[in-house]
């Protein structure tokens, strides 16, 4: 059959009947029919030949060409598609690199097997098409709730119809032990759309937490508004859940806006997630106050706070403990998830007793250090003092505050505390010396003498060594191993030094090496203020 033959405008009409019926641009199907006419042109004239096909929009004809591109002589290599300079004055006039010669051809007979071949190129064309179609329609309603009807079951894995296209809810998506049927409607959280050789592939959640605040966003026009924003949610899916949220509006409550009248509000998205038990909690920016609220019912007797290591200490009456630990630690562990703080929760005779032990320590270290008795030890101790460096370097007047402590008094004590650490310091420095360690690192500001012991100790013993140190290998910090926080212990954390600290320090050792120059670091420091001021 030659393309002559047919109905020129069958082909138009083709194209706009697949095209509406997989929702795509009628000119993407066109396309791949031209494509498709061209490969079978190349099977007929040969694969080699540069040939094109183009079809009128409005009649249809399709039109054969072959196409020869001017290359150099040096770069001539298919004698069907290129041709020199020289070749190409015959047919162009003044002819040039990159000119092309376009030649009209005579339309091919489409055998059977051409014909096969034209049609799976349209197939395919056709798919791809309509993938890219879906997954425009759908990257952008990523972190949206979704409406759609349950297709099938695959190895507990949910295949949603979700309208232009088929979505997948995860076995480990779903609450609990949901179970569906086919045609069920079903309401998801779209999760993430991403672009596969197969095709979009669009993930659904039931059991992430942005699930349940579209919900109540869907539920409390306050929310979708802005008068009230949630802060954050904490959920273990389909058992109990805490979301925080806090109203821009003095004159509303952002609890009670969200609980509704009689409980509907919340009640509407406890059904939709299968009865699972929400806490509605006030934000506050202060982080104690926050997490006060978050540990709701239970009652919170006292809380510390330790910012560097983002941990927080929960001391509440005996007791509440199991109120505040919860049935198998939910309540904690959704309040610590909530906050993003690790808790630590102990009762008021845990406290006490770890108090005591600290007193008992503190005293035990005045008496054997300073040669006092027990009752004067205490009375340091009473007092606030906690280490001999305070004592030994505090103004005179702080312990003059003591009672029965005179001028003399206190000076005697300085002493004693003064003569103790520089004897302290002293066998430290004889210590690192033994070790191996350089003139360079002791004359290196900022290192006590006990510093320089425990750098030692670890085998850093030059101002090279300490120059490759990091700063968290000096100061330690925290790690997340398997979801847990692990404490990495910092060679100088127990003397105080910071991560700042540290990083200052090991900046000026590398400054001193010639490592680093310090007009670099200047103008460093410059453009980042700059960019802050900028923010």
């Amino acid at each position: 059959m030659a393309i002559t033959s047919a109905n020129q405008l069958e082909l138009l009409q083709t194209a706009e009947a697949v095209a509406r019926e997989k929702m795509i641009d009628p000119g993407l199907v066109v396309d791949a029919m031209e494509e498709s006419l061209a490969r079978a042109a190349k099977s007929r004239y040969g694969a080699e030949m540069d040939i094109r096909v183009s079809i009128d929009r409005k009649t249809g004809k399709a039109t054969f060409t072959r196409v020869r591109t001017v290359v150099e002589d040096d770069e001539l290599e298919n004698y069907q598609a290129e041709m020199t300079v020289e070749q190409a004055k015959q047919y162009l006039e003044d002819p040039k690199v990159g000119d092309q010669y376009v030649e009209e051809i005579p339309p091919v007979e489409m055998g059977r097997i051409a014909a096969q071949s034209a049609k799976q190129v349209i197939l395919q064309k056709v798919r791809e098409a309509e993938r890219d179609r879906q997954y425009e329609e759908f990257k952008d309603r990523a972190g949206t709730i979704i409406n759609g009807v349950v297709k099938r079951e695959e190895y507990g894995n949910v295949i949603v119809d979700v309208g232009r296209g088929e979505a997948i809810l995860r076995r480990n998506e779903k609450i609990g032990r949901e179970a569906y049927r086919p045609n069920d409607r079903i309401r998801c959280y779209i999760k993430d759309v991403r672009r596969e050789a197969r095709g979009p592939q669009i993930f659904l959640s039931r059991t992430a937490p942005e699930f349940m605040a579209e919900l109540f966003k869907m539920e409390v026009p306050e929310i979708y508004d802005g008068i009230i924003e949630i802060k954050a949610v904490a959920r273990d899916p389909g058992s109990r859940a805490k979301i925080a949220v806090v109203s821009y509006d003095g004159g509303i409550d952002p609890v009670g806006a969200c609980v509704g009248m009689r409980g509907s509000r919340v009640q509407a998205v406890v059904n939709e997630l299968q009865g699972e038990k929400i806490d509605i909690i006030p934000w506050n920016e202060d982080v104690p106050t926050f997490l006060v609220n978050a540990l709701q019912p239970a009652e919170v007797s006292k809380v510390v706070l330790d910012e560097d290591a983002e941990r927080i200490e929960v001391v509440v009456p005996d007791e509440q403990l199991s109120l505040a630990i919860g049935r198998r630690g939910q309540n904690v562990r959704l309040a610590s998830q909530l906050t993003g703080l690790d808790i630590d929760i102990m009762t008021e005779e845990e406290e006490s007793a770890r108090r005591q032990k600290e007193f008992e320590e503190r005293t035990q270290l005045f008496m054997d250090t300073l040669d006092l008795d027990e009752f004067f030890a205490q009375l340091l101790v009473a007092e606030g003092f906690t280490n001999l460096e305070e004592v030994g370097y505090v103004e005179l007047d702080e312990l003059l505050v003591i009672d029965g402590v005179d001028d003399d008094t206190a000076k005697e004590l300085q002493a004693r505390a003064r003569d103790y650490l520089e004897a302290q310091s002293k066998a430290a420095l004889e210590h690192a010396r033994e070790l191996g360690v350089e003139d360079s690192l002791v004359e290196f500001e900022g290192l006590t003498p006990q510093m320089i012991e425990a750098l030692a100790e670890d085998g850093i013993k030059t101002l090279e060594d300490f120059a490759t140190c990091a700063d968290w290998e000096l100061a330690g910090g925290w790690t997340t191993v398997d979801g847990e926080r692990v404490k990495d212990e910092g060679l100088l954390e127990k003397f105080d030094v910071g991560l700042e600290e540290a990083q200052n320090m090991i900046m000026t050792a590398r400054v001193m090496l010639g490592w680093v120059d310090p007009t670099e670091l200047e103008s460093g420091d410059e453009e980042g203020k700059n960019e802050e001021v900028e923010a």
